[in-house]
């Protein structure tokens, strides 16, 4: 049944709630920083200004909101804006379709004055939201029921289908596993989730048959070893390949990998920073940036654990669903495991775009873990 309200478990002065922040996750979010403002002054072959610089401010002012956001709101206000957040979002998204900013032969930005906002990445938030409030407030009775699970369906795939015609396809991989791990753990049963994957393999047919673009379904094909294009569709993981296998337990050394100094390597600041971290510092160097990503994950996970309200447990699990198919999509693009989509590495990588939405997540998380012991729920008009 629906709780009334909300309540309890907040800390009276700013102090106390700043002294009870989880500092655990800020520093290990904090040391991601470093490695990313560490490779690009490697990219930058030494030099402090544009990439560096700019990743570091970035990061400052965006851990800067963070905390304040953690410290000044709760969890009744997350809960508030999920289903206006999530609105909102689907409507940018259709702006998108309709009067969309065209660059790199995608549509995906939507240009509102001064601004230039890409809809789809406040999309990656709004989902988590939108279904954590939709299964907080759901009877745990009807969670296992077709008739209940229709609505975050049509709320996940609406977001997806719009997000892929853009293109975009990692995105929109994002938004659907997201959505599914926290319908997943919101309780979906098994033998719908069987039913699922059945359909999910029969739509990849049909997305590669009939949606896909040229150049993805060419990735795709280079991917299944269908076509061998080295200096195509095949040419970043090709390089990329030869820079890892190169690298060694310690790597070249900073700032001595070959393929990526060379410019051999392409998008080695976004897409293919992973790479440059394993040629420069071998798979010991790699193992260490994997282990601090599984290690906010788990931490992550344990603010999800120790949540009072189910919203809480699914939202904060929902950016750690987020965070762990960032970099799992990520990590296997480099080394050939999936097909190349363009996703960066969170937190690293060079943009701004990837960085705010994680940080946003991370917000939340904070926010949460900050007020863990409240509990219950509002109406559905909250």
């Amino acid at each position: 049944m629906t709780a009334t309200a909300l309540s309890g478990g907040a800390s009276n002065t700013l102090f106390e709630r700043f002294r009870k922040l989880n500092w655990t996750i800020i520093t290990v979010l904090c040391a991601l920083a470093c490695v990313g403002v560490m490779m690009h002054f490697s990219v930058s072959s030494g030099a402090w200004t544009d990439m560096p610089l700019t990743h570091g401010i970035r990061f400052v002012l965006a851990m800067t909101v963070v905390i304040i956001a953690a410290l000044l709101l709760d969890a009744r206000f997350w809960l508030a804006i999920a289903y206006p957040l999530y609105a909102i979002a689907l409507i940018l998204l259709i702006g998108v379709e309709l009067v969309g900013a065209t660059r790199m032969g995608a549509q995906r930005w939507l240009d509102i004055g001064p601004l230039s906002l890409q809809p789809s990445e406040l999309m990656k938030i709004g989902i988590v939201l939108a279904l954590a409030r939709y299964y907080h407030q759901l009877d745990a009775r009807k969670t296992g029921t077709v008739l209940w699970t229709l609505p975050p369906f049509v709320m996940i795939a609406a977001p997806v289908a719009l997000v892929m015609h853009q293109p975009d396809l990692g995105t929109s991989l994002l938004i659907l596993a997201a959505g599914v791990i926290v319908m997943f753990l919101g309780g979906l049963l098994w033998r719908i989730v069987a039913a699922g994957a059945i359909v999910a393999v029969g739509g990849a047919i049909l997305a590669y048959t009939t949606i896909l673009h040229d150049y993805q379904r060419d990735r795709v094909n280079v991917f299944l070893g269908i076509t061998d294009d080295p200096l195509g569709a095949g040419y970043h993981v090709l390089q990329s390949k030869i820079a890892i296998g190169s690298a060694g337990l310690f790597g070249r050394g900073y700032m001595e990998g070959t393929q990526s100094q060379l410019d051999f390597l392409p998008e080695k600041h976004t897409d293919f920073i992973f790479t440059m971290i394993v040629e420069e510092f071998g798979l010991f160097g790699g193992a260490l940036v994997l282990g601090l990503f599984g290690l906010l994950m788990a931490l992550t996970m344990q603010v999800a654990m120790r949540a009072r309200s189910l919203f809480g447990k699914l939202a904060a699990a929902g950016v750690a669903a987020t965070l762990a198919c960032y970099v799992f999509i990520n990590t296997a693009m480099v080394i050939g495991l999936v097909p190349v989509v363009g996703i960066p590495l969170p937190i690293i990588s060079f943009g701004g775009t990837a960085m705010l939405t994680l940080m946003a997540g991370y917000a939340i998380v904070l926010s949460i873990d900050l007020h863990r012991d409240q509990h219950g729920a509002r109406g559905w008009l909250w």
